[in-house]
């Protein structure tokens, strides 16, 4: 079976694919505001770049904490490659979020707040039964962002072709271990319907309410004054959550999580996901491929 015919088969999840010592040119001359040259929408996805690495570490920690819970040999292996693909993760991140250093964001005070938030602070006032039920809830928002993103090609289309290529390959891997840590929720730590979606209520605001903390940041720190601050977010907003925004057609995906018999499988992944696949086998280039998986969106 072809990558593009597997990755048609949407009630059947896709291989967990660790990929290493990939080279998306990030020390290169990417400009500033390499997202259609619009500070907004690139400070959006900066601030998501800040927090991915120890976000990742989280992720990896709330599940490993349940490693004597999973019994079964395909999620022990699923687990292992989940926490191979998520360290890779941090590791990009950590490349470009150097790049916002150099800029003059304040990376190091960024990461010491999360890492207080996340391995601090939560563990004095959760349990590991909170923590990976916001794990397989963040999970969820990742996969939904990463599937409908990827599958309109207009959105990413005057972004820079490395970082581009970054968000996809990044993309590509959340799709393939969307599963993993609700496997692990289900399963072995066998949490229970309403405890699930009110990690999903809670992460849905305290998610947003942190980028939006980041992105301010950010925008001081590229010289623009509150009133340029306020125009930012009032247009930047629109472009959320207008008619046909960036998240008005995430809904679908995002309210899926609340059924009861909800599993990430019977959401599909993304459509074009084989034509990355198949170009980065062909070529060995995440650039490449990533061009690919733009190319194909609608």
């Amino acid at each position: 079976m072809t990558a593009a015919a597997h990755a048609s088969r949407h009630d059947q999840h896709v291989p967990i694919v660790p990929r290493e010592k990939l080279d998306f040119g990030l020390d290169g001359d990417i400009p500033r505001y390499w997202m259609d040259n619009d500070p907004f929408k690139t400070r959006f996805f900066d601030a998501m770049s800040t927090l991915f690495p120890q976000g990742e570490k989280f992720f990896i920690t709330s599940v490993r904490e349940f490693k004597d819970e999973v019994t079964d040999p395909q999620l022990q292996q699923e687990v292992r490659d989940f926490t191979r693909q998520e360290a890779q993760h941090s590791m990009i991140h950590r490349q470009f979020n150097d790049r916002l250093a150099a800029q003059g964001v304040d990376i190091d005070y960024i990461n010491r707040e999360l890492e207080q938030h996340f391995f601090e602070r939560l563990p004095k006032f959760t349990s590991r039964y909170q923590r990976l039920a916001a794990t397989a809830a963040l999970e969820h928002l990742t996969a939904m962002m990463c599937t409908c993103f990827f599958e309109r090609r207009e959105l990413l289309e005057t972004s820079d072709p490395r970082v581009r290529a970054m968000y996809a390959w990044h993309a590509i891997e959340e799709v393939e271990h969307k599963a993993v840590a609700y496997d692990v929720l289900t399963k072995a730590a066998k949490v229970s319907y309403p405890r699930r979606v009110l990690s999903m209520m809670i992460v849905t605001f305290g998610f947003p309410f942190t980028v939006a903390t980041i992105m301010n940041h950010m925008f001081k720190v590229d010289g623009f004054s509150f009133l340029e601050r306020m125009k930012l977010w009032a247009k930047g907003l629109w472009w959320f959550y207008k008619p046909g925004g960036l998240f008005p057609p995430t809904l679908g995906y995002y309210f899926a999580y609340y059924k009861p018999g909800f599993h990430p499988w019977k959401v599909k992944e993304m459509p074009s996901y084989g034509t990355w696949l198949e170009t980065y086998q062909a070529t060995g280039d995440a650039i490449a491929a990533g061009n690919a998986l733009h190319a194909a969106g609608r």
